[in-house]
């Protein structure tokens, strides 16, 4: 990674690093097995000991994006663009329900990403309290809940409307339809996040949360959470986590900063070009696409995909 970093070329524009640019001969074959754990194997990848405590914050993003090429294409996470995108409390009120949880220190509860195949964070450091990471397997989730509840397996398997809070595509609504639980050419994929369930509900046309929605949501948080299904730890700098954000869930603890210890993680939304197929309503939440390596991000038109060196 040192030998790759030195003619580290400004980041400004993603495609000023390409995966045929750098070579990195006794890393990329265990970065590439851990993509095929990840969207093939248990659903997850654990990598530790990333130096960004040598690196400049430029080259910390150049790393990053350079493991990021190993497991697929990058795709934007917000309005604004950013393909790589910064999680940390910039002082965003997590009380408004616009708010990305990512840029505060609250609490975000069991969920997945939505727009991407694939999920990484890379730690630059960690918060002075709390800020732990929780993964759980929304397979078993899936398969716990038909055993218990198989009409709730059923409910989840119908419409659910998801909020697009302030990221409207042109011409498209502030909200979509799509199940949490997704059957399709023999492969099954998990949507979920129950704070964007509740959102959409303000609007007019998104028919009501019932009494057996809200007992649906309970169920899977609770099974989510439970030590049967999840596991829990603290990022420290230099790991890399990465998810398949089809089959496993994530979670954030509330956390509190201090001067000397920031919580500050980097992340990614990949599309690898051989992931599994979806069906036609993830369209909706992919960017318009189901066309693996070419689907996921948040595409705002005039929005030009960009890599910002702070939080923003």
């Amino acid at each position: 990674m040192a030998h790759a970093l030195l003619p580290c070329p400004t980041l400004r524009r993603p495609q000023d690093i390409d995966f045929a640019d750098f070579t990195l001969p006794t890393l990329s074959d265990s970065l590439l097995e851990a993509g095929q754990e990840a969207q093939f194997g248990r659903g997850w990848s654990l990598i530790r000991g990333v130096p960004v405590w040598r690196y400049s914050r430029q080259q910390q993003l150049a790393a990053y994006w350079i493991l990021g090429l190993h497991w697929g294409r990058a795709v934007p996470q917000n309005a604004s663009g950013h393909l790589i995108g910064h999680i940390k409390d910039i002082g965003h009120d997590p009380k408004n329900p616009l708010t990305r949880l990512y840029a505060t220190n609250a609490a975000q509860p069991w969920h997945n990403d939505g727009p991407a195949d694939l999920v990484s964070l890379l730690c630059l450091s960690d918060a002075e309290e709390g800020g732990d990471s929780g993964w759980s397997s929304s397979i078993s989730v899936h398969n716990e809940i038909l055993r218990r509840a198989p009409h709730l397996a059923a409910l989840l398997a119908g419409p659910w409307f998801f909020d697009r809070k302030t990221e409207v595509p042109e011409g498209k609504k502030p909200f979509f339809e799509i199940p949490v639980f997704n059957y399709h050419k023999g492969y099954l994929s998990v949507n979920y996040s129950d704070n964007y369930y509740h959102l959409s509900q303000r609007h007019a046309e998104v028919p009501k949360l019932t009494a057996e929605h809200h007992e649906a949501m309970r169920l899977f948080n609770e099974l989510a959470s439970g030590p049967e299904l999840s596991l829990r730890m603290v990022l420290r700098a230099g790991d890399v986590q990465l998810l398949s954000n089809h089959t496993c869930l994530h979670y954030r603890g509330a956390f509190r900063d201090s001067p000397a210890h920031t919580r500050h993680l980097l992340r990614l939304w990949l599309s690898p070009p051989n992931d599994r197929p979806l069906p036609e309503c993830y369209a909706e939440i992919m960017a318009g696409s189901v066309v693996p390596g070419k689907r996921g991000g948040i595409i705002i038109q005039g929005a030009t995909p960009n890599i910002p060196e702070e939080a923003e």
